[in-house]
């Protein structure tokens, strides 16, 4: 299990694993929302600002710490 990982790399974020985003409203109040993700939106291997993904449940925002990975069907979303 990967601990505290930053958000900024792509390949530290995998579907299924723990993170904390900062979604767009929230950029100025630097309020988390900690989610399970359901998809990886940044096409890129590193963002300076995080990667950006889809939690289950809708919510979008930039990975600013990655706090658990994926369990063993974590890369077979449903």
């Amino acid at each position: 299990m990967a601990i505290n990982k930053s958000g900024k790399n792509r390949a530290s974020i995998t579907i299924g694993c723990t993170v904390d985003v900062i979604q767009k409203e929230d950029q100025r109040t630097g309020r988390k929302t900690r989610g399970v993700v359901q998809e990886i939106l940044t096409g890129s291997p590193t963002h300076p600002h995080g990667i950006k993904v889809r939690l289950k449940g809708g919510q979008v925002g930039r990975v600013v710490e990655v706090l658990g990975d994926a369990g063993p069907a974590g890369d077979n979303p449903a």
